[in-house]
């Protein structure tokens, strides 16, 4: 059932979790950037599979995830801002787990590990007056960047209820599924979520042309996935794309818009395929990316929540964070 605030729709209540306080839209928060691309060619930590999940388990890794963590902190701290602590979870579900030798114990433990990870950050967030949120961060079954075999929502409900058991077993306020390809997987994810009574975000990533990789547009795919669930959701985001790319998408205008309340893009506006290709990483101009966002606050008038995606660093994101502020 949705509930309206300020004109805008929400997706249910949770009784026995605190409020999220990012759907009262009286501030932005700041998220992350493309934390595995910055890892990997910023500072030179093998990431097998894409995977920066296995990095909690070693001592000094873990303290260049806290370095990582703590720039969007300062980022949130200076612009009066709130912080979304997404985990770094993308590739902490059953198969690509499975390939870097987890078996389900395990998998279960660094999951739940990776959130009071988070607790850490969030707590020093609160020393310092920033209003925190932690999120249990899922990623899609297969390639974030094509479709590959396509779950019914009913196959990715019992593959994803996996990670997000152990996400709601734990202090996590939300779970949030980046890089969404396709609207069955996204279904599926918020089913499992609402199972087990935790707030789920779904976001999507897009193409050069506007669209989903099925083809289908983040118009349509937000408005299947809320038909279906019940607006279940709390609400929707957009990543792993260019300004150029899902501004395309936005030209269609309606109610769906009002439930897309975050975007990490990337800062290359090459296509995926591109990017699955280069050998160097494309970090793009910041300020050019930051200006293309403020570009768009028309037709993103729901959105508080802004970080960056595969080529961005603090850098970006404080550029766009700063940019989005000051046009307030």
């Amino acid at each position: 059932m949705l509930t309206a605030i300020d004109g805008h729709a929400l997706g249910g209540d949770h009784r026995g979790r605190r409020p999220l306080p990012q759907l009262k839209f009286d501030r932005l928060f700041v998220t992350d950037g493309g934390i595995e691309t910055n890892l990997i060619f910023h500072h030179g930590i093998e990431l097998p599979f894409f995977a920066a999940f296995p990095l909690l388990e070693d001592a000094e890794h873990r303290i260049s995830l806290r370095r990582y963590y703590d720039g969007y902190l300062l980022i949130a701290r200076e612009l009066g801002a709130g912080l979304v602590i997404e985990t770094p979870t993308w590739r902490a579900n059953p198969d690509w787990a499975a390939r870097l030798g987890y078996s389900p114990e395990p998998l279960d433990a660094v999951n739940r590990a990776a959130v009071e990870f988070a607790e850490e950050v969030r707590a020093a967030a609160t020393a310092d007056g920033v209003t925190a949120v932690v999120s249990g961060c899922i990623g899609p079954r297969g390639d974030g960047y094509e479709v590959g075999e396509a779950m019914t929502a009913e196959g990715a409900e019992r593959y994803h209820a996996v990670q997000i058991r152990s996400f709601s077993a734990t202090t996590a306020d939300q779970v949030t599924a980046l890089t969404m390809t396709n609207a069955e997987e996204a279904i599926g994810i918020v089913r499992a979520a609402v199972a087990v009574d935790i707030p789920v975000v779904i976001s999507f990533t897009v193409e050069t042309d506007g669209l989903l990789p099925t083809g289908q547009s983040l118009a349509g795919a937000i408005e299947q996935v809320d038909e279906t669930t019940d607006g279940a959701a709390a609400y929707f985001m957009v990543n792993c794309a260019h300004p150029t790319h899902f501004g395309i998408a936005l030209d269609h205008g309606g109610p769906w818009r009002e439930r897309l309340l975050g975007v990490r893009a990337n800062a290359s506006a090459r296509s995926h395929a591109e990017l699955d290709e280069a050998a160097e990483l494309d970090e793009g101009d910041p300020n050019d990316l930051a200006a293309r966002h403020v570009a768009l606050r028309d037709k993103l008038p729901a959105v508080t929540v802004l970080g960056g995606c595969c080529g961005t660093d603090a850098r970006h994101v404080a550029a766009i964070c700063a940019a989005w502020v000051a046009g307030d």
